[in-house]
């Protein structure tokens, strides 16, 4: 038994310290995880996080002075005889009956009232709450004053809420002692579902071979080196194994050595936590990953949604009207003034559209207010570019992340999918269409028709007023000549053929003046969808990237240095 102890000791030498600065630092790295990941990640993956930051920030907040030890095992494992020979006294039955232990038992060395606020969190009635005090004891118990040893059900036991019991449990203390014996030791109950789970907690783990007086001393090690070679297979190498027997002193010695090493470190509560912290990061690893994503959506992906929201919000139609707007106002400023008022009665292609019209004929007030055009709507194809354009969108930002963060991406670019109509039509409607002002060749065109306009009515009223005054026997006018032709002559058809000549030069400059004004116009309303579309579809996109981003550093954080 000595040299085992003294092999325990060796093993506890070599057990690192953890820093409780760099553990809450830790710890907040996961908070910051879980408020990154907050509606991204399905629920189900966060909760070990979120129980693990819960039960982390209360067991920190709790006494740091005491050390809380289970002891685990199944039944007739004679873990209760070992709790009551570590005591000394008779506090959790022992008997043939199984299950024996049906409850949690709990025995402080110490004052019972600095526990109390530890057991009332970890779930032990008061009444199954002992104090290993004598007055008989002298100074043969300080070493242990701290501990908090619990005898836990029998983890096998045939009632379910027995089991249910342990496995809460051992997720609250800070050390656990395994307790097996020579018959059991091998049974796959306790590797596959307990000892194998603990690999991450190797520094707070303990295993025992009880009751080793009923095999015969040269058994033992044989015992002990398969044993070893289980654990090892559990990933539980270096964890100390010792062979006990409660019912000889000298069998308890290297346990309760251990057990005295423990309290006196202070570490087991801060190395549990530190290990529930590297599984739980364990867990997480695999959603977050090591890629670093692009910084958003690629341009091909971003010009395709650009097409297919200018498509959608029907730019093609408002272009087309800007052409034909520009043509009836151009014609209106430049054309013959005797047919402008015809053309005036025509309505602007734009106010079709209830955009703005010419200046001087705008839309009610009213209307304004809803700020809503007549632009037709989306036809079914439209519709399905756009979607297929919003995930082209999301697949090409979520290239490289893992397979949990996609559907997140996704889901942000299709968040504010059905307020894209109506912001989509208040953008049209308030993007100047470049129409507003009057170019200053249209007024120089229009004062040119103006002149030849009057010529040809001066002209034609001359050669009126002459016909009237021969007809009423009258000296007649004398015309002057211009060359055979008379000058009333001149003056009518010169502004006749003057007033085509100037609108036949003309047209062709306002069709080419029309298509500009329908570029221009249509790369104003592309780049105001382009700004709709980064705010109701890039940015939600880029705002899940940055979550992951953070998520990514946050868990790195967490990462044991």
């Amino acid at each position: 038994m000595s040299n085992i102890a003294g092999r325990v000791r060796e093993v506890f030498r070599g057990d690192p310290r953890v820093d409780a600065d760099a553990l809450i630092a830790r710890l907040d790295a996961v908070r910051r995880f879980l408020t990154a990941v907050d509606g991204l990640l399905p629920d189900a993956d966060l909760v070990p996080a979120h129980t693990l930051v819960e039960r982390a920030g209360t067991r920190l907040a709790l006494s740091r002075d005491h050390t809380v030890v289970a002891l685990a095992g199944a039944t007739g494992s004679g873990k209760s005889s070992l709790f009551n020979a570590l005591a000394q006294l008779e506090l959790s039955p022992v008997g043939v009956r199984r299950p024996t232990t049906g409850v949690t038992h709990a025995c402080v060395w110490g004052p019972l009232e600095g526990a109390n606020h530890l057991l009332d969190w970890i779930g032990v009635l008061p009444r199954h709450r002992f104090v290993r005090e004598s007055a008989l004891d002298a100074d043969d118990e300080t070493a242990l004053h701290g501990l908090i040893l619990l005898d836990l059900p029998d983890f096998d036991s045939v009632q379910r809420s027995h089991r249910l019991e342990v496995d809460r449990l051992l997720g609250l203390v800070d050390q656990v002692v395994w307790v097996v014996d020579p018959q059991k030791y091998a049974d796959r109950v306790i590797h596959d579902s307990y000892l194998r789970e603990f690999h991450r907690h190797r520094e707070v783990t303990l295993v025992v071979l009880n009751q080793a007086d009923r095999l015969p001393p040269a058994e033992v090690p044989r015992v002990l080196e398969d044993l070893r070679r289980l654990l090892d297979t559990d990933g539980l190498t270096g964890v100390p194994l010792l062979a006990t027997t409660a019912i000889d002193p000298a069998g308890m010695v290297g346990l309760r050595n251990a057990l005295e090493r423990t309290v006196a470190e202070r570490q087991a509560a801060l190395r549990r936590l530190a290990g529930d912290v590297d599984t739980v990061v364990a867990g997480l690893d695999e959603l977050v990953g090591s890629a670093r994503p692009a910084g958003g959506p690629d341009d091909t992906s971003v010009n395709g949604l650009n097409r297919a929201l200018a498509g959608a919000a029907g730019v093609p139609a408002v272009t087309e009207a800007v052409e034909r707007a520009y043509r009836h106002r151009a014609g209106a400023a430049t054309g013959w003034p005797v047919v402008r008022g015809w053309r005036r009665l025509r309505p602007d292609p734009l106010r079709r559209l209830h955009l703005p019209g010419p200046a001087g004929d705008q839309a009610d007030p009213a209307e304004s207010l809803v700020a809503a055009t007549s632009v037709p709507d989306p036809t079914a194809a439209q519709r399905s570019a756009l979607g297929l354009a919003i995930r082209a969108v999301a697949d090409r930002a979520a290239t490289d992340l893992p397979a949990a963060w996609p559907g997140a991406v996704t889901s942000a670019a299709r968040s504010r999918l059905g307020d894209l109509p109506d912001a989509l039509d208040r953008t049209i409607a308030g993007t100047d269409l470049g129409l507003d002002r009057r170019p200053l060749w249209w007024r120089l065109v229009g004062g040119v028709q103006w002149l030849v306009t009057l010529a040809a009515v001066v002209g034609l009223g001359w050669l009126v007023l002459g016909y009237a005054l021969r007809a009423l026997g009258l000296p007649a006018l004398d015309n002057p000549m211009v060359g055979q032709v008379p000058l009333p002559t001149v003056l009518l058809l010169g502004g006749l053929l003057a007033g085509l000549l100037v609108a036949a030069l003309t047209r062709p400059v306002v069709r080419l003046a029309a298509r500009r004004a329908r570029a221009r116009a249509d790369q104003r309303l592309t780049a105001r969808v382009a700004q709709v579309g980064d705010e109701y579809v890039l940015t939600p996109v880029r705002t899940v990237l940055g979550s992951y981003a953070q998520a990514r550093d946050a868990l790195r954080d967490a990462a044991r240095r």
